[in-house]
């Protein structure tokens, strides 16, 4: 059997104001699979995920890289966040650069600092335009960004995402914002490419529907805790309710 691509270990966070976003999650997730996060707001989804990438440190527990086994210093922690490309809900773009600008800062983190000061080079820029090119957004590489709709908004930061050329991409609340049409056309561009690509994806939704049609398998969260672990057709009325506590 494969080891996990990356796994959380009795993992606690406790923030400052005395909420407990997650309680002792042991969590395994492998290579080629969409996994979705579902349950309500504040049943700690968002936090889950950032600790994937250790954008939020585990108060207790730990976080472990088939890479790098446990992720404890910086330089790992760097390295490992090179790997796991993020799509944000509110997009997280540069209104006044273009798409192909946006998508292009995905390549900063492959640079040292000085390098930064030095133009992207050909191939990179070719990368950027094929990532573009795969969202169906190749005729807006040199619009702006703030000139573009939010799904097409959304659709440039899957791009950048890509552009990372990630072993992982981490969603959170990519749809939250978008119209069900919308929602649909973001979810299936991504989706499809990380099948192609037999890159993992974890996602955090709401919407048990999106959840039940794109999921090869699905972590339900109710208070910081996992209650439910497998896959849409296994997600039954019960599960459901522990998820949303429905009595």
């Amino acid at each position: 059997m494969q080891p996990p691509v990356l796994a959380l270990a009795d993992v606690t966070v406790a923030y400052a104001s005395g909420v407990v976003a997650l309680q002792n999650v042991d969590l395994q997730l492998n290579s080629n699979a969409v996994t979705v996060l579902l349950g309500p707001s504040g049943a700690g989804k968002s936090t889950l995920l950032r600790t994937l990438n250790l954008l939020v440190t585990p108060t207790t527990g730990d976080v472990k890289s088939q890479t790098f086994d446990r992720l404890d210093n910086q330089v790992c922690i760097r390295q490992h966040r090179r790997r796991c490309a993020m799509i944000f809900q509110q997009h997280q773009l540069i209104g006044r650069w273009s798409a192909l600008q946006n998508v292009l800062t995905a390549r900063l983190g492959h640079h040292h600092s000085w390098r930064t000061l030095l133009p992207f080079t050909r191939r990179e820029r070719e990368l950027a335009l094929r990532c573009l090119d795969r969202v169906g957004l190749f005729d807006k590489a040199l619009v702006r960004c703030d000139q573009l709709s939010g799904g097409q908004q959304q659709r440039v930061g899957i791009a950048r995402a890509l552009a990372q050329e990630p072993e992982m991409i981490l969603a959170d609340e990519p749809v939250a914002s978008l119209d069900p049409e919308t929602s649909l056309q973001v979810l299936t561009h991504l989706t499809k490419i990380c099948r192609q690509d037999d890159t993992s994806i974890v996602i955090s939704l709401h919407q048990l529907e999106y959840a039940r049609q794109f999921a090869d398998r699905i972590i339900g969260l109710s208070n910081g805790k996992i209650v439910f672990d497998g896959t849409a057709d296994q997600l039954d009325a019960n599960s459901v309710n522990r998820i949303y506590q429905k009595t």
